[in-house]
């Protein structure tokens, strides 16, 4: 591909600048977005080869975390803010609103989870915690409304406040794109790394040192497992950290995400898919070599993000992740545009003496997909009386205390709608099953259960109905 002379960069740009303002975007965004947009003509991929990236061997682990910690994180509790990135669609899923209101169990969604575990917490330990959500423009009206059902949620800072936008790029000709039929499209996100910047423009981060605030937990939204851990509280104040990254152990399912490596000065580094070059797929794929993921639970130090803002700017030198893909998401064959973006945990290269944390997978049940969202529909996971995520305990035996695995035919199961036809009366049992793969039009009844490895094929053009009250197991045929 040939790139456009440097020399054009100015007169290119301004097409984008003047595109942003008229949007209303603040200027330090638009900064920030000519910084990459430049990297970009110059040719950066965002690639991050192995000899920057070296394997992590050994972590502080949560386990090992004494009760001192706990008192500590008792105490920095009154300081701390807990915030949750809630800008996701859920458009993966054909989703066109919040995926925080998906339901989860009987009568509550994501957002009702994460508001009563706030408001539980602070019944038991008489603090003021506060309650933050980084919305998008697409999720932030629909999400204040939900929130009046809670009235007693009040509290003295605002609840929300709104992450950024970028133009998308044409891949060709490096332009930004013009999509007349829906000018939505001509935007994308900027990734939660946008976070930095939205905290600064929008007056949030001086709000939160003006009151008081030290502490900050950053988790995402459709993350039931990231509840408020006061002994990482503990370990995060006590030992005087400016940024801390939970992270778990990698499995085979997540050998396509992102991991943690270390850069050759021994600071922490994440590295996402979209970073590495193509011809070390297979080196970065290794579970044994880079042994963590990043579950996107974050803490971070207010004092310490605010003064390295300052010395910088408040422009966090984040590495650019350049991503191509459809103008059109639901149009694979949309013409191509780049849309660029960061990832908050890559900040945590930039904080001397950051350190990452081994914590159990209880604390990543995220949802990207139909069928992580069936594993939380169904009995393998349970709601706390405090409103804690976790699995059930008739689960416990199962080795390594791991959820099922879930592979749904994307074909009749990959849109949520999909998801809520074909399970029309709920998930089935899952509690005594190892493996569901689930092949063709299949629709199931109620009171179903699974045990062992169970695939289920329905061979024939036409949908199948599954009886009520079926016990499956091994691999059956319909047709």
């Amino acid at each position: 591909m040939t790139l456009p002379r440097i020399s054009a960069r100015a007169s290119k740009f301004a097409q984008f600048a003047a595109k942003m303002r008229a949007a209303g975007m603040p200027e330090l965004a638009t900064r920030i977005f000519e910084q990459h947009y430049n990297l970009l003509l110059a040719g950066a991929t965002g690639f991050i080869d192995y000899h920057e990236a070296r394997p992590v061997d050994q972590l502080p682990d949560y386990i090992e975390l004494s009760d001192a910690y706990l008192a500590a994180g008792e105490a920095a509790l009154q300081r701390t803010v807990l915030l949750k990135l809630n800008g996701g669609l859920g458009t993966t899923m054909g989703m066109s609103g919040p995926k925080s209101l998906l339901p989860v169990k009987p009568g509550l969604t994501f957002l009702d989870i994460i508001v009563r575990q706030v408001l539980h917490v602070r019944r038991q330990s008489g603090v003021r915690l506060p309650l933050l959500l980084m919305n998008s423009y697409n999720t932030h009206d629909d999400t204040l409304a939900a929130l009046a059902a809670y009235p007693e949620l009040e509290q003295e800072l605002p609840i929300a406040f709104v992450q950024g936008k970028r133009p998308k790029i044409w891949a060709d000709s490096f332009e930004p794109v013009d999509w007349p039929g829906d000018p939505d499209k001509e935007w994308c996100p900027p990734g939660h790394g946008d976070i930095y910047v939205a905290l600064v423009t929008t007056g949030m981060l001086q709000t939160l040192l003006d009151r008081g605030y030290e502490y900050l937990f950053v988790s995402n939204s459709d993350n039931l497992g990231a509840v408020l851990d006061t002994r990482i509280l503990g370990y995060f104040a006590q030992e005087r950290l400016p940024f801390l990254m939970e992270v778990a152990n990698r499995t085979p399912a997540d050998s396509k995400g992102g991991h943690l490596s270390r850069r050759p000065d021994g600071r922490l580094l994440l590295r996402e898919l979209s970073q590495c070059p193509p011809e070390e797929l297979t080196r970065f794929q290794d579970i044994a070599r880079y042994r963590y993921f990043n579950t996107n639970n974050l803490w971070v130090h207010l004092p310490t993000l605010a003064s390295v803002l300052a010395e910088h700017d408040n422009v966090l030198d984040l590495p650019l992740i350049r991503n191509e893909k459809p103008v059109d998401p639901t149009n694979p064959a949309s013409p191509r545009v780049y849309q660029l973006e960061t990832a908050m945990g890559s900040a945590i290269s930039l904080f001397p003496g950051a350190r990452a944390l081994r914590v159990p997978r209880i604390r990543f049940v995220p949802v990207k997909k139909t069928s992580d969202l069936l594993l939380l529909w169904s009995d393998v996971y349970e709601v706390t009386p405090d409103f804690a995520l976790r699995l059930s305990p008739a689960r416990q035996t199962y080795p390594q205390r791991r959820p099922p695995l879930i592979c749904l035919d994307e074909t009749y199961y990959g849109l949520i709608t999909d998801l809520q036809q074909r399970f029309a009366h709920g998930a089935p049992s899952l509690l005594q099953c190892t493996e569901l793969c689930v092949e063709g039009n299949l629709f199931f009844g109620r009171d179903m259960v699974m045990e062992g490895d169970v695939r289920l094929i329905n061979d024939g053009p036409d949908a199948v109905l599954i009886p009520d009250g079926m016990r499956l197991g091994g691999t059956v045929h319909f047709s």
